[in-house]
Order: structure tokens, then sequence, then C-alpha cells
């Protein structure tokens, strides 16, 4: 049996972190949290991606949040998505008429994550967006960032935000254009191509 000198720290071998939770695919995610549009309306788009780690490696079981105005650029003030019935606490969900502005999804076993939303309308002086949180394993503290849709160039152009980073970096919060409104979106948490994050103070 070989002797390791654990006097010095350059002979004693890195061990593998072991995360003990949070484990968001249980009780965060519920029914139908991706379907953030009412069925049948008319804005509708389409959003799916895949959430990488730093390796590149399709990370399993995210969180992603989305927050979204209506395509007017308001910030919708009615009752949340997880509506419960008040006679048995049972899991109601959204009514499918209202707009909450609201989407929690979970990845699936291959990173993938899809949601149905508004197209959301400009507030203020920036181009039109979707605020995103992603939470996964490893991750201390939630992350921030924004889906931008590509479709109005020059607002996008102007955008505060985007107009402060360079073309390689904007292009990380620009989604991809996949017709019939369906949008791409990755995240990349770490390593080449990480997707730009925000702090708030």
């Amino acid at each position: 049996m070989t002797k390791i000198d654990t006097s010095r720290p350059e002979t004693v071998l890195p061990t593998p972190s072991h995360t003990v939770g949070p484990f968001y695919g249980h009780a965060l995610p519920f029914p139908g949290g991706g379907d953030v549009a009412p069925a049948g309306h008319p804005d509708t788009i389409a959003l799916h991606g895949y959430v990488y780690d730093g390796n590149g490696d399709p990370v399993p079981d995210a969180l992603v949040e989305l927050w979204g105005p209506d395509p007017d650029g308001e910030v919708p003030r009615v009752d949340g998505s997880m509506r419960r019935d008040p006679a048995t606490g049972g899991f109601l969900g959204r009514n499918g008429v209202e707009f909450t502005g609201f989407g929690r999804i979970a990845t699936d076993a291959n990173g993938h994550w899809s949601a149905r939303t508004l197209r959301p309308g400009a507030r203020g002086r920036g181009a039109p967006h979707l605020s995103v949180c992603v939470f996964a394993r490893g991750l201390l503290v939630h992350l921030f960032t924004r889906i931008y849709l590509p479709d109005d160039q020059a607002a996008l152009a102007a955008d505060p935000l985007l107009s402060r980073l360079d073309e390689e970096r904007r292009g990380t919060l620009v989604a991809g254009d996949r017709g019939n409104g369906t949008y791409r979106f990755d995240i990349r948490l770490q390593g080449e191509g990480e997707t730009v994050f925000l702090e708030f103070r």
C-alpha cells in the first residue's frame, strides 16, 4: 500500500466533488410549465434549445425559467401559472386563456428544453426580449440571461445591452430563427461560446 504524504499539497490528488442537491427535477417543475401562450393565440412562438456544461455536454437536470411581456410590451398582472384548487389544494395549472408571461421548464435526459410563449413586445429603449433564469447542478447561484429574437435587426443594433458586446458575444443572446415562428436558443454555462450572463445589483 502506497502512503500519501498529505503534509504537502502538491502530493495530494484531487478528489471528485459530490453535489448534494438541490435536485431541480423534484417538486419545482409543474405540468404545462412550458405552455406559456394561451391555446390558439396568433402571436405564439416556440422556443427550444439545449443547456450545455463547460465540456460541451448536455445538462440533464437543469431548470430554465422564462419571463416575458405580451406582444404589446405589457407585463402580465394575472394570477400565477401554478394555480391550486382552494378546496383540495390540488394543482389546477394554467387556465389556458390568460397569459402570465412565466414559464418553468426542466431539461430532459438530453439537456433539451422547449416552451411556447407569446412574441414579446418592446418595453422602454431595449429590443424585445425574454428574461431567463438558469438553475443547474454545480451552480451555487442561478444565472440570468436574455433571449432576443432576430426579427428586427435595427432594434437589436440599438439595444443598450447588445451594443456594448462584441459580435461573437452578442450572438449568444440572439436565438436562431428556424422558421414558422420557431426559434432555437442554446445555453452554454462555461467554455467556448459561453452565454452572456447578467449580474443584477
